[in-house]
């Protein structure tokens, strides 16, 4: 009995990881830490301040930009507090039941972006194949639809996977790999048959990510046949040209979030520094990446920006 309840006692505090070999350096490794969050709290804040205040863009394609800000926010927000503790040498512990919790924020929105991304390519597609149904197809309410039923979808999906972790025994190491929580670097401790977990991870990740994908891949069909249609060039680069932004944020977050199952699934005897180099590309890419690229590409989103920042005598000469 009190070997038991040695056993549960430990199985409630684990052990975050920083960068292996470095940690006489984790103090300077922070500050571009800090600067990548800044400029991603900075610049999705940013994102949402304007389209919630400038009228001309409460349009849907920047309702649903103003989704992809906040659950860019909600994907590496969870992971700050953390990640600075261990830098910061603070305290490198956290509590099974806070692990949970910030697993389920990282999982959640990780796919609820995923979720977003095809909103916005559905977007794309009634604006450029049926434009004078734009506005009566993408309504105000059905866009607050899409993004609860986003939300709730994934929190839903998430629930069967995190309620069975505080039934395994972690009587193994409790030292996670990263400077945060992820269920697939958790389980890997437990002392237990985790197949369920595994495989029902697997199968969650090829369905919703899949779907989405799929989803966003036969909207692309659909937009390039329209495109071709247009007779001028001009017509045809202009039409392209409103998807950019949003290709480059699906690529943003799928291709590091591959590599991150990749390297979790096959590659789990390679170096801790490119686990760790993924994971961090995989949560911290997308927020600070979006706003850049949409703020570039959306003439839009650029006027919206100098004109929250040049005072009135400069943004008049430069817009």
């Amino acid at each position: 009995m009190a070997t038991l309840n040695s056993s549960n006692s430990l199985s409630s505090t684990f052990y975050l990881t920083g960068i292996p070999g470095y940690e006489e350096f984790h103090h300077w490794i922070s500050i571009p830490f800090c600067l990548l969050y800044l400029v991603g709290i900075m610049g999705n804040c940013t994102i949402l301040h304007i389209v919630r205040t400038d009228p001309r863009l409460h349009e849907p394609m920047y309702y649903f930009l103003a989704m992809l800000s906040l659950t860019d926010m909600g994907m590496s927000m969870p992971t700050m507090m953390s990640l600075f503790r261990v830098l910061w040498s603070i305290s490198g512990e956290i509590q099974f039941n806070i692990c949970v919790v910030q697993m389920f924020f990282i999982h959640t929105f990780s796919f609820t972006e995923s979720s977003v991304l095809l909103a916005m390519a559905l977007d794309r597609y009634v604006a450029i194949c049926h434009p004078l149904q734009y506005a009566t197809i993408l309504t105000p309410r059905l866009i607050t639809k899409i993004g609860i039923a986003a939300l709730l979808r994934s929190g839903f999906a998430m629930i069967p996977l995190l309620s069975r972790l505080p039934f395994f025994p972690f009587c193994r190491s409790h030292k996670l790999s990263h400077s945060y929580c992820l269920h697939q670097d958790m389980i890997r401790l437990a002392c237990a048959d985790t197949k369920f977990n595994v495989i029902y991870g697997l199968v969650l990740i090829t369905v919703l990510w899949g779907m989405d994908s799929l989803g966003i891949f036969v909207s692309y069909v659909f937009i390039l046949n329209s495109v071709l249609r247009i007779s001028s060039r001009a017509g045809r680069f202009k039409a392209l040209n409103t998807c950019a932004s949003h290709i480059c944020a699906v690529l943003i977050l799928y291709v590091p979030m591959i590599g991150l199952s990749i390297v979790h699934r096959f590659a789990k005897h390679s170096s801790p520094l490119i686990h760790i180099f993924m994971a961090h590309i995989y949560l911290l890419v997308p927020p600070v990446l979006n706003p850049i690229i949409y703020s570039v590409k959306t003439k839009q989103i650029r006027e919206g920006i100098l004109h929250l920042l040049l005072p009135p005598k400069i943004r008049s000469t430069v817009l």
